[in-house]
């Protein structure tokens, strides 16, 4: 009876054993994976910004342009990049602003941008030279794990994916600073909130329009089937309380069909598509 008990407890003893085993070696594996992956997104967004920023800049001195981009990140904590470490690319870009011509979105990107790529009525941050050179990309400073990324370091590769590049982080202040006369919004009526909290359009670029530089915000608020709200909504009340004084405000419903009729009839005036 000992004998079968003893045999017993070896078993169980065993058991745990092949289980801690077999849970460390999955961790082992997760973690190759989650390395593996980070390692090679890194090489994507360091490694081949630049053939595309070069293929993407139009202006003569597009080599500077480069280096003065790569100076704001490059050798920074990639956790702590401000984002007033890229003001000399932007002044670099020479940016004219467009007069009642500037158009914010949020939640509304693929429209908006069909809609200003078709006509010359509005222009949108990433139709300006630095966001047509730097939409859609990221990119990070320089890592010095290129083959393996220690666990310990895994958190600061993370960090620098996240942080230290998109167009976001560009200082994404300069296309409000910059607004002037009549600016635009084209906002989603497909959820609740369309001033959504948190969005770059809420928390940074609508607090930084100033009068009398800005003298007006019209809101286009995109109507489609499951349209949930209208220009009523209590977001859009917070959206005109967070002008700043002098800044007057108008909110239009518009249908997607007619927004995407005006992209492609030319002949309807700009003021006319809604």
């Amino acid at each position: 009876m000992e004998q079968q008990e003893l045999g017993g407890l070896e078993r169980k003893r065993r058991r745990r054993k092949c289980l801690v085993i077999s849970g460390v070696v999955l961790l082992l594996l997760v973690a190759v994976v989650l390395v593996l992956a980070l390692v090679l997104t890194l090489g994507r967004s360091s490694g081949g910004i630049k053939s595309t920023f070069l293929e993407r800049c139009q202006n003569l001195n597009c080599q500077n342009l480069w280096d003065v981009f790569q100076q704001a990140y490059i050798n920074r904590d990639p956790c702590n990049v401000p984002g007033d470490a890229y003001d000399p690319f932007i002044k670099a870009l020479s940016f004219k602003p467009k007069c009642n011509r500037m158009m914010f979105w949020s939640k509304t990107k693929d429209l908006v941008h069909s809609f200003t790529q078709k006509r010359d009525c509005f222009v949108t941050v990433e139709d300006v030279p630095l966001g047509a050179i730097l939409n859609d990309l990221t990119w990070c400073g320089n890592s010095p794990y290129r083959y393996f990324v220690p666990p310990l370091i895994m958190y600061k590769c993370i960090c620098m994916l996240r942080q230290t590049g998109n167009l976001s982080r560009v200082n994404p202040a300069f296309f409000a600073d910059a607004a002037c006369g009549d600016v635009s919004a084209m906002l989603s009526g497909s959820i609740m909130t369309p001033f959504s909290p948190g969005s770059v359009f809420e928390s940074i670029e609508v607090k930084r329009l100033r009068s009398p530089n800005v003298k007006r915000m019209n809101v286009v608020l995109v109507i489609e089937e499951n349209a949930v709200t209208n220009c009523t909504n209590a977001s859009l009340d917070n959206l005109q309380k967070a002008l700043a004084v002098g800044i007057s405000y108008g909110c239009k419903e518009v249908t997607k069909a007619q927004i995407n009729k005006c992209s492609s009839d030319l002949e309807i005036a700009c003021g006319a598509c809604w």
